[in-house]
């Protein structure tokens, strides 16, 4: 799903949050990768946006992540997933993310991404 902004200023925001969150995504997974046995690749792909994703390999099994998707989960509030049929839905920025002075809120990006990748290793196949 390709995120459809309310208004500028939230265009603005997300713009804002985007990298931060794809940055501290991508180190949540490394150091949760420090104590797994699983075997991380990341791939461009081309559909049905151009982005990337996070190839997990374990024993007997193999998972992809769409990273782009994981940001979106930690940049806007109550994301819901394009695999949806909700694509017309307006995205709600998550503006916790964004402290009294319009920068980003640091530590809440950091909780959030934590948070997030924990739960995508937690439900990895035999785990």
């Amino acid at each position: 799903m390709k995120p459809k902004f309310k208004n500028t200023l939230a265009w603005q925001q997300a713009e804002l949050l985007m990298q931060p969150a794809f940055i501290r995504i991508l180190d949540q997974v490394r150091k949760q990768l420090e104590h797994t046995t699983w075997k991380a690749t990341y791939k461009d792909v081309q559909t049905p946006l151009p982005g990337y994703e996070l190839c997990l390999e374990g024993k007997e099994a193999s998972v992809c992540v769409d990273l782009w998707e994981l940001c979106f989960q930690v940049c806007f509030r109550d994301y819901i997933p394009r695999h949806s049929d909700l694509e017309s839905l307006e995205v709600e920025i998550d503006t916790s993310l964004i402290d009294e002075t319009g920068d980003v809120d640091w530590q809440g990006l950091d909780t959030k991404a934590q948070h997030l990748v924990e739960q995508v290793f937690a439900n990895l196949p035999g785990v």
